[in-house]
């Protein structure tokens, strides 16, 4: 199975302890000036999800930032489909470690994920990093378009392969489906559904089998985080609009879905930039909820 490419670094490079770090988005500025710091792991995770099998490949052949590796959603972000754990299951913290550590990430680095704008798929490797304990991680924000807009430099060299050891420093807690299935009757979880409304109502289903939402979520289109230009909205924006949707309740309550556990990052992510702790994640999202028809849909708006 074809795996991530890997990045050059120094093996003499210092920690990011003493240094500015990262821990949410990153402007394109201050990458620029960081291209050729050996402490920065630069990680491209264009994907489109029409195309799955060669977009990401053919666009990353055909120039990316330079130093970036390039990671595949399906390929390396994601365990094997097994056809009841939903389309990009998440890696055990075992394998997710060694596709990093592939990636040339070890505990100094500072990762700088990005897709080709808006941070939908760049998303999914920031939160499964800080899911393992690596904070310094951030997105690139407005991704790879906003990058080419500003003619700053793009490559077709690959970087050369140097692995390093990634170790996780925590695992966090996330939610599964047998624990969203128990909060139900009592709403003791407050579901937040990151996909398009059409989608979240039921009133369309372009990808997966069954439409409609897990019943009592909220819906929140991950778009909404962003401003015209696919830059994020600033944090006071966004904190205003996800206190409202939380009406009171703890963030610890909260728990993010879509259809396959990766636009909901981007809603974690959104809520890390407003100031929120980081709040739990159900990877298996809607299609795996899916998956068995004893769980219950719901359709329209709550």
């Amino acid at each position: 199975m074809p795996r991530a490419s890997r990045p050059q670094r120094s093996t003499a490079a210092s920690p990011v302890a003493d240094a500015q770090s990262w821990s949410t988005l990153i402007s394109t500025e201050e990458l620029a000036r960081h291209l050729d710091d050996p402490r920065f792991v630069i990680v491209d995770v264009r994907h489109d999800l029409a195309q799955p099998e060669r977009f990401g490949d053919d666009a990353y052949a055909q120039g990316h930032i330079p130093g970036a590796a390039f990671a595949h959603i399906d390929r390396d972000l994601s365990a094997p489909m097994t056809g009841r754990n939903g389309r990009h299951p998440l890696p055990s913290p075992e394998a997710a470690s060694e596709i990093f550590g592939q990636l040339g990430i070890d505990a100094t680095r500072q990762v700088v994920a990005y897709d080709q704008g808006n941070g939908m798929f760049a998303a999914r490797l920031w939160w499964m990093l800080r899911w393992l304990g690596h904070d310094r991680a951030a997105v690139l924000d407005g991704g790879f378009a906003k990058w080419t807009s500003e003619k700053r430099p793009v490559t077709t060299d690959p970087p050369a392969a140097e692995p390093a050891t990634f170790v996780p420093s925590r695992v966090r807690p996330t939610v599964n489906a047998t624990g969203i299935a128990a909060s139900l009757p009592r709403h003791g979880l407050l579901l937040l559904d990151a996909r398009a409304a059409e989608r979240y109502r039921g009133d369309v289903e372009t990808i997966d089998p069954v439409a409609g939402h897990i019943p009592g979520a909220l819906n929140r289109p991950y778009t909404r985080n962003l401003a015209v230009d696919g830059t994020f909205r600033p944090p006071r924006e966004l904190r205003t609009e996800f206190d409202a949707m939380l009406h009171g309740r703890a963030a610890d309550d909260l728990v993010h879905y879509c259809g396959s556990g990766v636009s909901a990052c981007h809603n974690v992510l959104a809520m890390a930039v407003a100031g929120y702790p980081l709040t739990r994640l159900y990877p298996g999202s809607w299609s795996e909820w899916i998956t068995d028809r004893r769980r219950p849909v719901a359709k329209g708006q709550v």
